[in-house]
């Protein structure tokens, strides 16, 4: 398969070693500093572009490679609320290609259907209050992470007592503190937390008078965000229209 890489960082390297060790081929490489090449013919010649930037730049870059009929698997997050009304439409009405998750480490897609469970029996004892919390390294833009605002909509999906989530407590990059604002029992809140070089670190806990249950999810490095990516650039080369790890792990 060949393949296009948009960002060429730290993530963008290691998609890159994991896409050849899996006998891919990478067509091209597009970073900051080398936009022109989307128009070039070795990006209109890729099967699949794998898109891991900012939120600034990933709806622009979406953009530039339905142009050119390249289909999309993108990791960034940040981009929906302003945008996502218009990639469905591409994807769903112009018959383009993207594969969006706000995590695509296999693990986290396992953790993932726990939550999604855990909800469900959760829902039956009101008992329980619900929290969670994220860490990641310094260099990370958005808070709450893409992941953990995923987690949190699909306990809103199950949990009839909450009706939203907001931002928790933040831990900021430079050490100061923000403290969470006063909100209702119907609020999901999101803590965040940056520090170091952490891959990413979520936990959801039920907290009551009597007990305390915390299911945790601990990346030790990149490598299986990486590994997820290359596996859903796989699946998208031969699947069309707006794709998901739902379609990817059947779980």
């Amino acid at each position: 398969m060949k393949i296009a890489l948009i960002g060429y960082g730290k993530m963008g390297h290691m998609i890159e070693q994991i896409a050849l060790e899996r006998g891919h081929e990478i067509v091209c490489k597009i970073d900051a500093d080398n936009q022109e090449d989307f128009d070039s013919a070795a990006f209109k010649g890729a099967d699949v572009a794998i898109e891991f930037t900012n939120p600034t730049a990933a709806y622009g870059n979406y953009l530039k490679a339905f142009k050119h009929n390249v289909k999309v698997v993108s990791g960034s997050t940040g981009w929906k609320n302003e945008h996502q009304a218009d990639v469905e439409r591409l994807c769903k009405e112009e018959g383009q290609t993207l594969f969006w998750a706000s995590n695509f480490s296999i693990g986290v897609a396992i953790f993932s259907a726990v939550n999604r469970y855990l909800a469900k029996i959760m829902n039956q004892y009101p008992q329980y209050d619900v929290e969670m919390e994220e860490t990641h390294h310094i260099h990370k833009l958005d808070a709450p992470s893409g992941t953990a605002i995923t987690l949190a909509e699909d306990i809103l999906e199950n949990i009839d007592r909450k009706e939203q989530w907001a931002k928790g407590k933040q831990t900021n990059a430079d050490g100061t503190i923000t403290e969470m604002e006063e909100m209702g029992k119907n609020v999901l809140p999101i803590a965040s937390v940056r520090r170091g070089e952490v891959p990413g670190i979520h936990s959801i806990s039920y907290n009551s008078e009597a007990d305390k249950i915390t299911i945790t999810h601990d990346a030790h490095n990149r490598k299986g965000f990486a590994l997820g990516a290359v596996l859903a650039a796989e699946y998208t080369k031969d699947h069309t229209g707006l794709l998901s790890t739902d379609d990817l792990f059947k779980f």
